[in-house]
């Protein structure tokens, strides 16, 4: 970022839903640091909230502020959007951030299961962009929906959370279509840029890594600044989905 942008984004409100931690939590510092005042949302990372919210406004006081809420609650999505308009004044910028991510290997899938990764990953973002809609007409504003490279190419045991991915990359679509031309959607498709929290086999990192084009894996940082680049030099930008994956999509 150049001297002459750093501030380009100055009074501009963002919500990002699961902006407390992990790549959430990036997005959120980056975008502020571009002169967005931020909402941050969270379900259970009160500590992991506070902290990063108490970071930001020591930076810059009274430019961000917290939201609970369980998204597969109804009234979620109005009681976000309106806290936004609270905090921040107006809503320029929806972040569909928030993701649940766990194994269903097919004859082991419960209904509760589906409604978790189904709900968290695609219904959400859909009523989220509803209830976000008028307010990001005035002001010409951005929906980002986080995809995954899973979403495009399947994951072996996952199969609920690679269909909701998918939905998600079509709604990301769909919403451009119906939403333009006051509102632009786009999507961000991230590959190995932060490993699954929990354990992991370090050869299975290794397996991954090999099949980047890169050779390397990425960071959130690398999510971060593809997310800004949508946000403040991409006005021609809409219904497109970036791969952020050293190549791994190819």
């Amino acid at each position: 970022m150049t001297a002459d942008s750093a501030h380009t984004l100055e009074h501009h409100g963002v919500l990002i839903t699961g902006g407390a931690r992990r790549v959430g939590a990036e997005i959120a510092r980056t975008l502020h640091a571009a002169g967005a005042d931020i909402l941050i949302h969270y379900r259970s990372s009160a500590a992991a909230a506070a902290a990063l919210a108490a970071e930001l406004n020591g930076l810059r006081p009274s430019s961000c502020a917290l939201a609970q809420a369980d998204l597969s609650s109804a009234e979620a999505p109005q009681r976000l959007v309106s806290a936004a308009l609270s905090a921040c004044g107006r809503l320029d910028v929806l972040i569909n951030n928030a993701s649940s991510f766990f194994p269903t290997p097919v004859g082991t899938i419960s209904l509760a299961q589906w409604d978790d990764l189904i709900g968290s990953n695609l219904k959400a973002p859909l009523f989220l962009a509803q209830a976000a809609a008028e307010s990001l007409v005035l002001s010409r504003g951005l929906i980002i929906n986080m995809i995954d490279i899973h979403g495009l190419r399947p994951l072996k045991g996952y199969p609920v959370y690679c269909a909701a991915k998918a939905g998600l990359a079509m709604l990301t679509r769909s919403l451009a279509r119906e939403l333009g031309p006051d509102i632009r959607v786009n999507g961000i498709a991230p590959g190995p840029v932060l490993w699954p929290e929990g354990e992991m086999d370090e050869a299975v990192k290794r397996e991954i890594i090999a099949k980047t084009a890169l050779g390397r894996p990425g960071s959130p940082a690398d999510i971060a600044r593809t997310a800004l680049f949508l946000v403040r030099d991409a006005p021609y930008i809409t219904g497109q989905i970036i791969a952020v994956d050293g190549g791994r999509s190819i």
